[in-house]
Order: structure tokens, then C-alpha cells, then sequence
């Protein structure tokens, strides 16, 4: 037996354990047969514990186990990933992973929804399902000047003046006696506002007097009778058609003839030029034909009928301008309005009182001669509510905003040529801050903090500020600018930022309120930014350009710029709220909606009076960064 030792039934495979027992062996020729790890005792096999429906897995939140031999597994559900544990699962984001039937990237965009699903939309200038987007022809629609060439790109478009023209394409003008003038308005030029566009090569007469002369011409249109060569000095006198008068033509250095009456004096310009130039110069000198424009006399006083463009809507005003209430008329009839020959009225006029606004948070925005009340509700527009605040006769109203500290309204005047503000209380009246040293005062930004404001003015190529009454008046920059527009303050870094559509060279620019360590944040494309705030939530720098039709986004030091949204139509201001943009546009005439995330145009409010809208501010129930 020494030569066959006994061996353990465990090791020559002898024992009787199942399958799924493992054999243990003992001393000499014992053994016992146990369960392996998932297993129990059952007679002399072992059978599987089922740990999912004995509720023995350790499977976490939205997973599914799955029972194996001897063990278990747990898998996610459908739309769910592996949590970092290892043991639960949480929504997977099919926008990341690339679940998604979205189409490509550059033409929709995959918008992740509640429990793991996807939404897709098509960006915007595409049209489709999300799914499947096609490029829309915006050109078909007609949207640019009647000049201009439209040319259709994917997911966009642009338009360009032909060559003689100026403009951004949606506006194309030349230009008529330093002017600008539209391309139809050249058709009803007089003869010699066409000669001025187009110069004659040599005007007639007995001798050469060099090149090209262009004519000077009345306020009228009129040839003046004296006109003189800009550049040989020959002076002489002409008929009312511009032909030359033989025998009045003087040489150079000596006495120019006595042609016709002695001119008048220039007389100040009215009320109603005063509007009238101003609209124009803000329509680019080209207003749309739907777009009001008031009618001024000979003598420059408003005419007793005024109509909205050639919409048909027209009504009778009094010597102010205002409009007399019961005569305005639907098109294809006319009011009877007579011309006022008695003295003004000796009765007060209507008081600019303060429609007061409810509680809560809401939007201004200004509209030529009033200032607009646009409540919220969260972050909708509730546009059944909306109203006039503040009637401004008189008034182009641009820039706008709101101190919170002392629920007041502050904005400019293009047409007065100052700047105002006005209680929300009840009952409160307009009261001018500044009514001196201004030409066309347009961004205004309010600083609750330091109790001041600061505005930029285009027609002086000026940043100024001053305390909130209109004293310690103090210019910041009258360098480097041309065409200075939008203006917003950080008050709790003291920080100031303000735009400048020059179109050679457009920028943002930034400061500190007092003027120090000027530098320049953006200069890279970017056309003609208009609008431009700052989120005191955010800490983020955004602006919208009608340029580029982009809202983009920076940090203020100017790093982590970013685009919003690539397809905005002609934006004028902007403001910011909660996870919004809303901003006053000329093409639409209206307040839009953009989504801050998605940058998706979520609402719009189009006013019944439609006129270009300029400022826009949002009125908190509490001061941001600030003391209430």
C-alpha cells in the first residue's frame, strides 16, 4: 500500500459533490462539498441565489439588474450613463455622447431635455424638422434696400450697396450737399441738387475756369444767384435755371458781382425742423416709407395734416405738433384739418404725469416721443399689459435707464438736446438736468452707487458724466472717438464701457468712471455695435451689433468672448435679465427675447404705433450689487 497512498477524493476528482459545489478536502479521505460565492446548499449541489429579485444586488437609481450564475450585473437604463460610483446611474446627455438624430452641426442644434432625451431645431437662416435643415433664402423675402444686391449665404445672407452708394446694404445712400439722400429721393431732386451730384464738366461762359464746378443751392433747391468756383475763384451769376449771366463774371481775389436779392438771414431752425432733421439723421437719411417723418411749412412750422409715412394713417395738429384728438383717419379718407390762425391756447396743456407702473419687475423702452412700460412675468412679456409710461411731446427719447436706489428714470433728447429724468411715484413730472453743451446726447448708463450719470454724445464726439442733478458736470473723453453710441456702467467695480460704430474702425472701449486706464476691449469683428450692457449677475460684457447681427458676450477684461446669437436683425439697445436678452430692433419696430443659453428668439412685442424704438432698461424690484 506504501507503493498507493491514498489520495483525497477533492484531488483524483472521486468525491460526489455536484457540479456547482467545490469539494473541500479534510483529513485522510474526508471531504466536504460547500457552495461557492453566489450559491446555497441544496442536498449535495448548490444552487444559484438570484440576489435581483431577493433584493441582495447593490444596484443603485435607475439601473436594471441582470442575474448570472454564481453573481449579478447592473445596467443603466436606457438614457442613463454610469455614475462616477460605479454603482448608480444618472441621465445621460445624448447631445454629448451623440444620441441624437440631430442633423450636422453647423446647420441645427441638439437641445437636451428632461430624462435623457434630445430636441432638435435648426439654427437659425435653416428651416426643417432638426432633423433635416435646409438653408432658408432669406434673400427671396426682399430684405435689403431696394439698391442693394442681395446675396444669399448658408444659414444667412448679405447686403451690399452697388458702387456710388454708402451704407450697410439694408440702407444705401449717396451723398447730396453733405446729405445723405436715398437712392428714390434722387429722382426728385431739383436741377440743381442733381447737378450737385453730378457735377457738369465746365459751366458755361466765355473763359475756362478748370475743372468740374459744383453749384451752391439754396435751402430750397434753388440755384443761388451767386456761385463761385471752389477752387479757380472766378466768381458770376446765374438765371434761375443755373445758366450764366454774360458780363458777371469776376476774376479771382477781386470783388464778387451783386447777384439778385441780398439773402436772408438764416433763421434758427424750429421745432419741427429740429424733429424732422433729427428722425432723418437717425433713419440714415433714408426713411422707409412706412416711417413717420413730420411735415414742416415754408416757415418751418408742423402743416395741419400729418400722416405716418404712406400708410394712410394721417391726423391734424395744432402749432405744437400735438396731435388733435378725434381726427385721426383710417387710410383712403383724410381729416379736414385746418391751419390755426388764432393765438395759442391760453389752457394749460396736458401734464406729462407718470402712468405708475405695478409692482415688480419690468422693461422701459423709448419710442420717439414717449417712454414705453413693458411688464414681466418671470421672463415672458406680458404684452397685454403693456403702456405708456411717460408722454414726451417734442421728444426723440434714445437712451434710458433707471436708479434703483430712488426709483427714477433718466434718459436724452435727441430733439431738446438734453437730458431729464422723472419719478416712478404717482403723479411725478419730467425735470431737465441738462439742458446746455449738448448736440445729439444718445447712450446714458446710471451709476446707483456713486449718485451719477454718464452718457456719450455723437455730435460733440464726447464721454461725460455728472452727479445725478446735472452738477459737477465733467468731460472724460473728447479724443479718439467719432461716433459714440452705447454706454454701461459696472457700479460695483466702478467700471465704464461704452461703444463707437465708427465704420472705419468700430470698437468697444472701457475705463474706470473716473476716466483712468482707458484701453480698448474689442476691435475684431464687430460693425456697428449699437447696444451694449452689463449683467451684474453674470459679470458678463454683451453687446448687439447691426453690423455683424451678432449678440456676443465677454468677460470685461475682454477674454471668453462669445457669440449668442449670429442672426439678428437691425438691434439698437439691450438689456439684460435673469437668463434673457431683450432688445429694441428697427427692423421688427419692436422689443425681442433671446435666450442666454440657447440663444433662441423666445418672444417679441410689436407696439400698435409702429416707429423705431431706441433705449431699452429693465426696472428691478431691488438694486443689483447694491444697496436697495
Amino acid at each position: 500500500d506504501s507503493e498507493n497512498p491514498t489520495v483525497n477524493p477533492c484531488h483524483d476528482g472521486t468525491h460526489t459533490c455536484e457540479v456547482t459545489a467545490r469539494c473541500q478536502p479534510g483529513s485522510g479521505m474526508e471531504y466536504t462539498c460547500e457552495c461557492a460565492a453566489g450559491y446555497r446548499r441544496e442536498g449535495r449541489g448548490c444552487q444559484d441565489v438570484d440576489e435581483c429579485t431577493e433584493g441582495l444586488s447593490q444596484c443603485g437609481a435607475f439601473t436594471i439588474c441582470l442575474n448570472m450564475p454564481g453573481s449579478y450585473r447592473c445596467e443603466c437604463r436606457s438614457g442613463y450613463r454610469p455614475a462616477e460610483d460605479g454603482q448608480a446611474c444618472v441621465p445621460s446627455d445624448p447631445c454629448e455622447d451623440g444620441r441624437h438624430p440631430c442633423g450636422p452641426r453647423d446647420r441645427a442644434r441638439c437641445l437636451p431635455r428632461a430624462g435623457g432625451q434630445a430636441a432638435c431645431e435648426c439654427l437659425p437662416g435653416y428651416t426643417g424638422d432638426g432633423i433635416h435643415c435646409s438653408d432658408v433664402d432669406e434673400c427671396a423675402q426682399n430684405p435689403c434696400h431696394p439698391a442693394a444686391t442681395c446675396y444669399n449665404t448658408p444659414g444667412s445672407f448679405s447686403c451690399h450697396c452697388p458702387p456710388g452708394y454708402e451704407g450697410d446694404g439694408f440702407q444705401c445712400c449717396v451723398c447730396v450737399g453733405g446729405m445723405f439722400a436715398s437712392a428714390e429721393a434722387i429722382q426728385q431732386l431739383t436741377p440743381c441738387e442733381h447737378e450737385r451730384l453730378y457735377p457738369r464738366a465746365v459751366p458755361p461762359g466765355p473763359s475756362p475756369v478748370g475743372d468740374g464746378h459744383v453749384p451752391q443751392c439754396d435751402q430750397e433747391g434753388r440755384y443761388r444767384p451767386l456761385q463761385c468756383h471752389s477752387s479757380t475763384g472766378y466768381c458770376w451769376c446765374v438765371d434761375a435755371a443755373g445758366q450764366e449771366i454774360a458780363g458777371t463774371r469776376t476774376a479771382p481775389g477781386s470783388t464778387p458781382p451783386r447777384c439778385g436779392n441780398p439773402e436772408p438771414t438764416e433763421r434758427a431752425p424750429t421745432m419741427c425742423e429740429r424733429w424732422r432733421q433729427s428722425l432723418l439723421d437717425h433713419y440714415g437719411g433714408s426713411p422707409r416709407s412706412d416711417q413717420y417723418v413730420p411735415r414742416c411749412d415754408g416757415e418751418g412750422h408742423f402743416t395741419p395734416l400729418q400722416c405716418h409715412g404712406d400708410s394712410g394713417y394721417c391726423w391734424c395738429v395744432d402749432e405744437s405738433g400735438r396731435e388733435i384728438q378725434g381726427t385721426r383717419s383710417e387710410p383712403g379718407s383724410t381729416p379736414p384739418c385746418l391751419p390755426s390762425v388764432a393765438p395759442p391756447s391760453v389752457r394749460p396743456s396736458p401734464r406729462p404725469d407718470v402712468s405708475p407702473p405695478a409692482v415688480g419687475t419690468f422693461l422701459l423702452y423709448a419710442q420717439g416721443q414717449q417712454i414705453g412700460y413693458l411688464p414681466l412675468n418671470g421672463t415672458r412679456l406680458q404684452k397685454e399689459a403693456a403702456k405708456t409710461l411717460l408722454s414726451l411731446h417734442g421728444s426723440i427719447v434714445v437712451g434710458i435707464d433707471y436708479d434703483c436706489r430712488e426709483r427714477t428714470i433718466y434718459w436724452t433728447d435727441v430733439a431738446g438736446r438734453t437730458i431729464s429724468r422723472a419719478s416712478l411715484e404717482p403723479g411725478a413730472e419730467p425735470e431737465t438736468v441738462i439742458n446746455s453743451g449738448l448736440i445729439s446726447p444718445e447712450g446714458l448708463a446710471v451709476d446707483h452707487l456713486r449718485r451719477a450719470i454718464f452718457w456719450t454724445d455723437s455730435g460733440l464726439d464726447r464721454i461725460e458724466r455728472a452727479r445725478l442733478d446735472g452738477s459737477q458736470r465733467q468731460v472724460l473723453f473728447h479724443t479718439e472717438l467719432v461716433n459714440p453710441r452705447a454706454i454701461a456702467v459696472d457700479p460695483v467695480r466702478g467700471n465704464l464701457y461704452w461703444t463707437d460704430w465708427n465704420r472705419e474702425a468700430p470698437k468697444i472701449e472701457t475705463s474706470t468712471v473716473n476716466g483712468a486706464n482707458r484701453r480698448v476691449l474689442v476691435d475684431r469683428d464687430i460693425g456697428l455695435p449699437n447696444g451694449l450692457t452689463f449683467d451684474p449677475f453674470s459679470k458678463l460684457l454683451c453687446w448687439a451689433d447691426a453690423g455683424t447681427k451678432h449678440l456676443e458676450c465677454t468677460f470685461p477684461d475682454g477674454t471668453g468672448r462669445r457669440i449668442i446669437q449670429n442672426n439678428l436683425n437691425y438691434p439698437f439697445s439691450i438689456i439684460s435679465y435673469a437668463n434673457h436678452f431683450y432688445h429694441t430692433d428697427w427692423r421688427r419696430d419692436g422689443v425681442i427675447a433671446v435666450d442666454k443659453e440657447t440663444g433662441a428668439f423666445t418672444d417679441e412685442y410689436l407696439p400698435e404705433q409702429r416707429s423705431h424704438l431706441y433705449g431699452i432698461t429693465a426696472v428691478y424690484p431691488y438694486c443689483p450689487g447694491g444697496k436697495p
